[in-house]
């Protein structure tokens, strides 16, 4: 008897994702049952996955010992107080509360080859959502974009979920260029404070254009009682742009004539490093963890290797 292979999930790039690509994403996250598995080769799904299933253990009672226990479990105090020898048990954590912060802003509307920055971030965190989901986790988010953002408190239900992606899709599908905002990182992460019980993991994506060079306080905050990674997502043109000569570019509204001679090249590289670094330099600082997803690839290619910035 034979067995056909699994059809392949076909990953959609563009400007725009919807609720149903989002949804069907589901179907990937045995992808990081697999790679978690194997995360010395795949150290980008291997992050993640380890992000997510990493319960420990929880306080469960304390009752009196018996032989075969182990001794440094013993309750020195309770055994003390009652002059029988007691000790604690523990069991596994019941729930890992998983936090994303999805980037929907107009900063991401934007990509020079397979997605826009916008549609890789909702991919990322619906991968992430979905397998959390199946991990028993509580599965909650805030969805931001410029002007407005929408909070889900982690549940550990698909209901819950599906509002969640579906937010997702309606911030994505009116995005546009026309409009823009500042600050709307640094709210994103002050709200997370207010949905999230210590010990959550936290999973901030967005591009970072935003992120201030000080008044740091909530995002120190944050890391200081949270497992936090930040999923930065690129675009190959913002850090280099094309070959010398004038080029028309749209964001399908207007139309704009730019120079790429070298000199404009090597600024429009030196400030996209500077961004960077700068990304970089204050997450390291406050021990937060950092990987980069290039709009280059289907999300789905990304999982199976580390992309650098």
């Amino acid at each position: 008897m034979t067995t056909s292979p699994a059809p392949q999930l076909s990953i959609k790039g563009g400007a725009y994702v919807s609720l149903d690509e989002l949804i069907r994403l589901r179907h990937l996250g045995s992808d990081f049952e697999s790679l978690q598995r194997q995360r010395n080769h795949n150290p980008l799904a291997g992050m993640i996955a380890s992000r997510v299933h990493g319960r420990g253990m929880d306080f469960s009672e304390v009752r009196q010992y018996e032989p075969g226990d182990d001794v440094r479990t013993i309750d020195w105090r309770v055994t003390a107080r009652t002059g029988k020898a007691h000790t604690k048990v523990f069991q596994e954590e019941k729930e890992r509360p998983v936090l994303i912060l999805t980037d929907q802003s107009h900063a991401m509307f934007f990509g020079s080859v397979f997605a826009f920055k916008s549609v890789i971030a909702a991919q990322a965190a619906a991968l992430i959502a979905w397998y959390a989901l199946s991990q028993g986790d509580c599965v909650g988010g805030i969805v931001f974009a410029d002007r407005e953002d929408d909070q889900f408190r982690p549940r550990r239900n698909k209901r819950t979920l599906l509002r969640m992606l579906n937010t997702i899709a309606e911030y994505n599908q009116r995005l546009t260029r026309d409009i823009s905002g500042d600050g709307y990182l640094m709210r994103a992460i002050r709200n997370a404070r207010e949905v999230s019980k210590h010990g959550t993991s936290i999973f901030i994506i967005s591009d970072f254009r935003s992120l201030p060079a000080s008044g740091l306080d909530h995002l120190e905050h944050l890391c200081s009682r949270h497992d936090v990674m930040a999923v930065h997502v690129a675009d190959p043109l913002e850090s280099e742009l094309p070959p010398p000569e004038r080029y028309t570019i749209t964001n399908g509204l207007n139309r704009i004539q730019i120079s790429t001679d070298n000199n404009n090249r090597q600024a429009f590289r030196s400030a996209y490093e500077d961004h960077v670094a700068h990304v970089k330099t204050t997450f390291a600082r406050i021990g937060a963890e950092f990987l980069t997803l290039s709009t280059s690839d289907p999300i789905v290619d990304s999982l199976h290797r580390r992309v650098k910035p």
